[in-house]
C-alpha cells in the first residue's frame, strides 16, 4: 500500500508515498521522523505532496494511525476554508457528472443550519438539496458521500436496493459511512442512515 521513501533531511526521515493522482486525498504522502519531537505531530501540504511530521520513536502502528489523522485534519481544514454554498453547488454538479452521469440536476445546494437529526436532505419536487453545516469541516469525501447520498435521492426517492445500487459508485462510501457513523457515536450528530444490508 505505502512505499517507504528516504529524505535528505538532518533528521532521521521515513515517510510512506502513494501514486499521486487529480484527487488531493490522494496525494503522495512523505513521513519525517524526528528525534527533536517528543510528542506533536503536525502536517501540511508541499507541492503535490503532504509532509506528516512525527517523533521519531513512534512505532509503524502509531505512524500509519496519525497519517491518516492528519490526512483527514488537512481535507477537513480545506473544506472548511473553500465550500460556501456556490462551491458546494459546483462540487454536487461535478459530482453528479462523474458518478450519475450528469443525470441529477440540482437547483439549489446549500448549507443550513437547521438540521440537528440528519446529515442531510433532499426535496425531489424542487430539486433543492440541503446540507447540515454540522458537516463543514469533516473531511471532503465525507462531504462528497453526503451530497451523493442525497443527488440519489433526485433519482430514486427511498432507501430501497436501486437507491443504494447508485452509491456503490462512489468509492469511498464506506469509509465515509464509517466516519459519519463514529462521528454520530460520540453522541453530536444525527444518525447514518442504514444501508441496505443492515
Amino acid at each position: 500500500m505505502f512505499e517507504p521513501w528516504r529524505g535528505g533531511t538532518s533528521t532521521v526521515t521515513t515517510g510512506y508515498r502513494r501514486g499521486v493522482s487529480a484527487d488531493p486525498s490522494q496525494r503522495a504522502v512523505e513521513v519525517r521522523r524526528s528525534a527533536r519531537r517528543r510528542r506533536t505531530v503536525s502536517a501540511y501540504r508541499e507541492g503535490d505532496r503532504t509532509v506528516v511530521l512525527i517523533p521519531a520513536r513512534m512505532s509503524e502502528a502509531e505512524e500509519r494511525r496519525w497519517v491518516g489523522v492528519m490526512l483527514d485534519k488537512l481535507a477537513a481544514q480545506e473544506s472548511r476554508r473553500t465550500l460556501g454554498d456556490a462551491e458546494l453547488t459546483e462540487r454536487a454538479e461535478r459530482l453528479s457528472e462523474q458518478y450519475f452521469g450528469g443525470r441529477a440536476r440540482p437547483r439549489s445546494v446549500r448549507w443550513v443550519g437547521n438540521q440537528n437529526t440528519r446529515w442531510g436532505s433532499c426535496t425531489p419536487a424542487e430539486a433543492s438539496i440541503r446540507l447540515s453545516d454540522r458537516l463543514q469541516g469533516m473531511p471532503e469525501y465525507v462531504v462528497d458521500y453526503v451530497l451523493l447520498h442525497e443527488l440519489a435521492h433526485l433519482l430514486v426517492p427511498g432507501h430501497g436496493p436501486r437507491f443504494w445500487e447508485l452509491l456503490e459508485a462512489y468509492p469511498r462510501t464506506e469509509r465515509a459511512r464509517g466516519y459519519l457513523e463514529g462521528a454520530s457515536a460520540s453522541g453530536r450528530l444525527p444518525k447514518v442512515p442504514a444501508a441496505r444490508d443492515e
